[in-house]
């Protein structure tokens, strides 16, 4: 499937799931990306917010830019969907705090929308974030999923970090590219991929085999757990595999953003998808 394919599969009309649940009367199960009760998603810096003006998904509300930024906004041809506040630096910091590197760029915007799990395509990698809560980790996993093709990223509605801010930054741009997938129950996600047809990976230094001894196919789900938690132990249960990543090293674990970077490479080279 293609970025364009992508990106139409997982418009904002939310795909059939939302369809049937809004004509049977039900609440939608889904929430906007970046849903925050205390207000609009903010995004700064120069890749996070560029890759959004250029998201046709992402309505971008308020945008405050330096005369720097928005100079070289004009001179890489970025169309403005909205007449900007040109401002001082100083005032951006103000907004965000003096260590934000946002290089004179601040949007406040609306959620994207958030697909549902029966929506995620059968091809491919799937990631799945077992309560990750450090948006730093998020983001970095973000990023690396956009440099893979990652189809999704399923996370949990609670112990997860909003996608604003920090997460935004930290995934440079990725927020635009990749779908995140909320739901309320990670178990009952994983059991409906398994049902699906998805082969479920649990990631975690105790695993039974190597992950690159494992036969991998598609659709795959690599499900990576906690820093120091790892997986919990009904997510470890309702995952079809329990693998590790074996290393040649002293130390045997990684970062978590780290580990997804190598499942990731792992994944994507058993199944050919790296052509």
């Amino acid at each position: 499937m293609s970025d364009r394919e992508r990106k139409q599969h997982f418009g904002r009309s939310g795909g059939k799931g939302r369809e049937k649940q809004r004509e049977s009367g039900r609440r939608p199960a889904w929430r906007g990306r970046e849903a925050s009760p205390d207000g609009p998603v903010i995004l700064y810096g120069w890749h996070t917010v560029a890759a959004a003006l250029a998201n046709p998904q992402r309505h971008i509300r308020k945008l405050m830019l330096t005369e720097n930024a928005a100079r070289r906004l004009a001179d890489e041809n970025i169309a403005i969907p909205l007449t900007p506040e040109i401002v001082r630096p100083a005032l951006i910091d103000q907004r965000l705090g003096p260590d934000a590197v946002h290089q004179g760029l601040l949007a406040e915007a609306d959620p994207l929308p958030s697909p549902d799990i029966e929506d995620l395509p059968e091809t491919g990698i799937v990631l799945v974030l077992d309560q990750i809560t450090d948006p730093h980790n998020v983001g970095a996993i973000l990023r690396s999923a956009a440099a893979f093709a990652v189809k999704a990223i399923v996370t949990t509605a609670r112990h997860s970090p909003e996608a604003t801010g920090v997460l935004a930054k930290s995934a440079s741009g990725a927020l635009e590219l990749v779908p995140l997938v909320t739901v309320q129950n990670l178990a009952r996600a994983l059991t409906e991929m398994n049902d699906r047809g998805f082969l479920t990976v649990g990631l975690d230094s105790q695993g039974g085999e190597n992950l690159g001894s494992v036969a991998l196919r598609q659709p795959l789900a690599l499900v990576l757990g906690a820093e120091g938690k790892g997986l919990r132990q009904l997510t470890r249960e309702t995952c079809g595999v329990v693998a590790r990543l074996d290393m040649p090293g002293e130390i045997k674990s990684l970062n978590v953003s780290n580990a997804a970077v190598l499942a990731l490479y792992i994944g994507a080279s058993r199944l050919g998808l790296m052509g």
